[in-house]
Parts: C-alpha cells; structure tokens; sequence
C-alpha cells in the first residue's frame, strides 16, 4: 500500500454509503487522499446510520449539496440508479472533475452515465473487486481494497491526467489497478463473479424447495461447500438484481456454455466415466491453486473447523 501522505483531492463526494461507499471513506481517512469527504443518502434511515459511524465531513439528503465544487465523486449506488443519479448531478459537477463509480457492470454504466455527463467532467467507470456478504454503512472498513484489484474501464479519448489521478487514487486505497474495455471486462465479471453468484442463489433456493429435506436438517447439517453457497447467496439482493439485469447478454453467453459443461458432467456421472471426472477435478483443482499464488486468498484449511459449534 503506498505509504504517500499527501491529499490527492479537495472534496471527494460519495453517492451511496454501503459497503463499499463506507469503506472508501475510511480507506481515504486511513491515506489522507481528501480533505472532505461528502456522504450522500436519500434514505433518512441510512443516512442517519452512516452519520452514527462518523466516517465523512459532512451529510446529505440532496445531490446537489454533495456534489457541488467535489473533485471527485463516485456513484456507490445499485446500478439501476446510476442513470437517475447521472441525470439529477449533471448540472451541478463543476468543471474538471472526475466522475467515476464502483459498479461491477460497465456497459450499462457507459450506456446510462455518459450522454449527462456535462462538457469539461471526466467520466471514468470504475470496479474495484471486493467485497463481503454484508451490506449498509456500519459493515465498511478501510482495509476492503487492499491487495485487490480494481478495474478502470475509461471511454476513447478519455483524459490521460483524470486517468492517472484516479488509478493513483486506487493505488492509494490499497488496490492493484488493471486498465480494460468495458465490453471484455463485462464477460470476464461473468465468469468470475455474476454467473457463480446466480449459482448460488440457484442451489440455495432449491434447498429450501425440497420438500423431503427440513429447513432445520439443511441447517444443521450444512457442509462446507453448501455453507460458501449461503454465503455468497447473503449477498445485496438490490445490487444483485441491477448486476443480472445489466448484463445480461455476457451471464446468459457464460450460463449457455456452463449448461453444455454441466449436461457432460451429467452425462460422466451416469454412466459412470470416472476418468472423465477425475480430469475435470484436476484441472479446477489447479485454479484453485492459481488463486492462491496469486494473493487473491489464503491456502489455509478452514472446513468450518474455527467455528465453535453451540452446545
């Protein structure tokens, strides 16, 4: 993480304090990268939950309040609202200043966000990886981004030095920063991330729709791997809903090749091709290890071994 002390902007406005929103406030707290951090909420309810925690200057239930004279401001939003977001600020961004946001779908972002996007204020689309199943402004914390990565997907002709400054922002937060098209970054959050989180929504419904298995036998019984898919599935449904419905043309391409692979799967356990089995288990057991080189988790076994059961 980059140890440079020095603010990196006057006033950084942010628009939605979830997760993510919260704990970019308290990773810029931790660098000093703003003088002022203006937090944004339209719900009384939320607003005064972030309030409570203390993690921005100053609060707002209106856009313009937030915005006005920022350097930067990020939409922290579900995605569905970036275009209403987008509309409402637009005549309120001073020139100059950056316009970026954390969605983790970007050609619906590029298709809402830039025909409001006022001459003078650079629109640069922003991902940054990471995350935890839990969601509103007391669940943030400063060392979210650090070791993750964060992609910026800038439309042609973007400026070089609003580039710059945001992937040094980034950096500063604790994050790897990767430069990619919108369009490719798209189909690889597909694979990666949208099409496994739809997994899990899938087999943790159908748990609870199987009528010969209790609610209390699939709870007590849970094993490691059903367990990860609850996880995954305690994720934002707001959020998750506005991921699928903007882009779907990439999760339905990946879900088509995933149903081929599963119907071969299928066709290997009836028949009884354990060849065919064992190579498929091999070779995803290298990603895994991939992972692990990579720094993008711990090797250490878990199995729900640290957590005491009740008595």
């Amino acid at each position: 993480m980059n140890t440079d002390t020095k603010p990196l902007f006057g006033r950084v406005a942010l628009l939605g304090l979830g997760l993510i929103g919260s704990s970019i406030a308290h990773a810029m707290r931790r660098g000093a990268l703003a003088a002022h951090v203006a937090g944004y909420e339209p719900m009384p309810e939320v607003l005064a939950r972030a309030r409570a925690v203390g993690f921005a200057e100053s609060w707002h239930s209106d856009i313009e309040g937030a915005v006005r004279d920022a350097d930067l401001v990020i939409m922290a939003a579900p995605v569905g609202a970036y275009a209403g977001l987008a509309e409402a600020m637009a005549p309120h961004l001073k020139t100059g200043a950056i316009l970026s946001d954390v969605g983790s779908v970007k050609g619906a972002v590029m298709r809402d966000v830039a025909p409001h996007v006022p001459p003078g204020v650079h629109f640069i689309p922003a991902h940054p990886i990471a995350g935890t199943e839990q969601s509103g402004p007391e669940a943030g914390f400063a060392e979210l981004f650090d070791g993750r990565w964060c992609i910026l997907t800038p439309p042609p002709q973007s400026d070089a030095a609003a580039l710059a400054v945001l992937t040094e922002f980034w950096r500063r937060l604790g994050s790897q920063v990767e430069v990619m098209d919108a369009r490719h970054h798209d189909l690889v959050l597909a694979i990666t991330s949208h099409v496994p989180h739809l997994i899990a929504y899938n087999i943790v419904g159908t748990a609870d729709d199987l009528s010969t298995v209790t609610e209390s036998e699939v709870i007590k019984y849970s094993a490691g791997g059903f367990r990860d898919f609850t996880r995954i599935a305690a994720s934002d449904p707001t959020m998750w809903r506005d991921v699928f419905l903007n882009n779907r043309e990439a999760v339905l391409e990946v879900l088509g090749r995933f149903s081929e692979d599963l119907s071969a799967l299928q066709r290997a356990i009836r028949w009884g091709d354990g060849d065919a089995l064992f190579n498929l288990f091999t070779r995803t057991r290298a990603i895994r290890r991939g992972i692990i080189d990579a720094g993008q988790d711990s090797a250490a076994p878990n199995f729900g071994r640290n957590a005491k059961p009740k008595a």
